[in-house]
Protein backbone atom coordinates (compact mmCIF):
# COMPACT_ATOMS: atom_id res chain seq x y z
CA UNK A 1 0.00 0.00 0.00
CA UNK A 2 1.31 3.52 -1.03
CA UNK A 3 2.12 5.67 1.68
CA UNK A 4 0.00 9.44 2.37
CA UNK A 5 2.10 11.62 0.85
CA UNK A 6 1.55 14.72 3.09
CA UNK A 7 2.88 18.72 1.84
CA UNK A 8 4.32 20.11 5.05
CA UNK A 9 6.70 22.93 4.03
CA UNK A 10 4.32 25.88 4.95
CA UNK A 11 3.30 24.23 8.74
CA UNK A 12 5.05 26.01 11.44
CA UNK A 13 7.61 24.26 13.15
CA UNK A 14 6.31 25.99 16.78
CA UNK A 15 3.43 24.91 17.78
CA UNK A 16 2.29 22.45 19.52
CA UNK A 17 -1.30 22.54 17.26
CA UNK A 18 1.42 21.24 14.42
CA UNK A 19 2.70 18.31 16.61
CA UNK A 20 -0.76 17.47 17.50
CA UNK A 21 -2.13 17.79 14.21
CA UNK A 22 0.44 14.92 12.37
CA UNK A 23 0.09 12.92 15.26
CA UNK A 24 -3.90 12.79 15.07
CA UNK A 25 -2.97 12.12 10.78
CA UNK A 26 -0.88 9.49 12.16
CA UNK A 27 -3.11 7.85 14.08
CA UNK A 28 -5.58 7.68 11.47
CA UNK A 29 -3.58 6.27 9.32
CA UNK A 30 -2.70 3.62 11.45
CA UNK A 31 -6.36 2.53 12.02
CA UNK A 32 -6.24 2.13 8.45
CA UNK A 33 -2.97 0.81 7.72
CA UNK A 34 -1.20 3.60 5.91
CA UNK A 35 1.79 4.86 6.62
CA UNK A 36 2.34 8.54 6.65
CA UNK A 37 5.27 10.24 4.55
CA UNK A 38 6.30 13.94 5.02
CA UNK A 39 7.21 15.92 2.28
CA UNK A 40 8.80 19.35 2.31
CA UNK A 41 9.73 19.33 6.84
CA UNK A 42 12.50 22.06 7.77
CA UNK A 43 14.98 20.86 9.75
CA UNK A 44 13.24 23.06 12.75
CA UNK A 45 9.93 20.51 12.08
CA UNK A 46 12.08 17.16 12.34
CA UNK A 47 13.64 18.76 15.43
CA UNK A 48 9.90 19.14 17.02
CA UNK A 49 9.02 15.91 16.27
CA UNK A 50 11.93 14.44 17.61
CA UNK A 51 11.53 16.39 20.50
CA UNK A 52 8.11 15.39 20.92
CA UNK A 53 9.24 11.57 20.21
CA UNK A 54 7.10 11.14 16.94
CA UNK A 55 10.01 11.26 13.99
CA UNK A 56 10.09 7.65 14.32
CA UNK A 57 6.68 7.42 13.35
CA UNK A 58 6.85 8.91 9.66
CA UNK A 59 9.11 8.53 6.43
CA UNK A 60 10.50 11.66 5.11
CA UNK A 61 11.31 12.71 1.68
CA UNK A 62 14.40 14.85 1.07
CA UNK A 63 13.75 18.07 1.12
CA UNK A 64 13.97 19.84 -2.46
CA UNK A 65 16.58 22.09 -3.63
CA UNK A 66 16.32 25.35 -5.79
Amino acid sequence: MEPLVVDVTELPADSAGTIGALARLRLAARRTGHRVRLRGATAELRELLELAGLAGEFEWEAEERE
